[in-house]
């Protein structure tokens, strides 16, 4: 079987049982990235991207379809290899306040996913404080907010605590969900700068969601629309700004 590249999603569903019936929130969606690359998704509020997003990392279990991750399909994968999957594909969260443990440093976060996924042990403090200041170092961080805790610091600080988590375990792909939204402009253009600095240095292939077509424009090589939890066209950049064939993709 020929695999295009490092991720392949294939008619992929994820449906929820509500009072009115099963919900499509993401319904028969098939597509693939290269590694090193990025595909944008693309649409409206509650048009399935984030759904998307966590299903492909088995953080929310796919109706049906096929996963396919460096050449082997992870849906079929049991809970001790989505654990070990884990260190290999990762999330940016879209608010960095809320999806940070307020009663954990800066440190104690970044050292969190490297002792749960057994890289070091939490005795090694100072293997680990090495780790902390380089993943620091990394994202633009100062080392003397280690000892800091989120409401400490503004967004922009800690959506970089959030990207210095996520690449702390040296991930493949990244889904970076709406990871700056929740910023201010001038911080926007920041973290995206990072991102990309971070996509050269490791060659890490994202899945970057937002509703922001400036945004998506900037950081994406490929884009695909989401509408009502279909894919409605997937292009080149440049095709896609210059020449939108679907009426959805014109709309938005």
């Amino acid at each position: 079987m020929e695999h295009k590249g490092l991720l392949e999603v294939r008619n992929l569903k994820k449906y929820f049982d509500t009072n009115r019936g099963p919900l499509q929130a993401v319904d028969n969606i098939s597509f693939s990235i290269e590694k090193g690359r990025t595909l944008g998704v693309v649409g409206e509020s509650g048009c399935g991207k984030s759904t998307l997003g966590r299903t492909i990392l088995r953080l929310q279990e796919p109706t049906s379809g096929e996963i396919w991750f460096n050449g082997e399909d992870i849906v079929k994968y049991d809970k001790k290899q989505v654990k070990a999957l884990r260190s290999k594909m990762q999330i940016i969260f879209q608010d960095p306040y809320s999806s940070l443990n307020p009663r954990m440093t800066v440190s104690q976060a970044i050292e969190a996913p490297l002792v749960l996924q057994g890289i070091y042990k939490k005795n090694d403090r100072e293997g680990l404080q090495k780790k902390v200041r380089e993943m620091m170092d990394l994202v633009g961080l100062a080392y003397r907010f280690a000892n800091s805790y989120p409401h400490e610091l503004d967004g922009g600080r800690r959506q970089r605590i959030g990207i210095a988590r996520a690449l702390a375990l040296n991930p493949e792909f990244v889904v970076c969900d709406e990871a700056v939204s929740a910023l201010d402009v001038s911080v926007r253009a920041q973290v995206l700068n990072l991102m990309r600095n971070m996509q050269q240095k490791k060659n890490l292939t994202y899945l970057f969601i937002s509703h922001d077509l400036s945004v998506v424009r900037h950081i994406s090589d490929r884009i695909a629309v989401m509408y009502l939890g279909s894919v409605v066209e997937v292009a080149e950049k440049a095709q896609l700004y210059s020449n939108p064939m679907h009426p959805y993709t014109k709309a938005l």
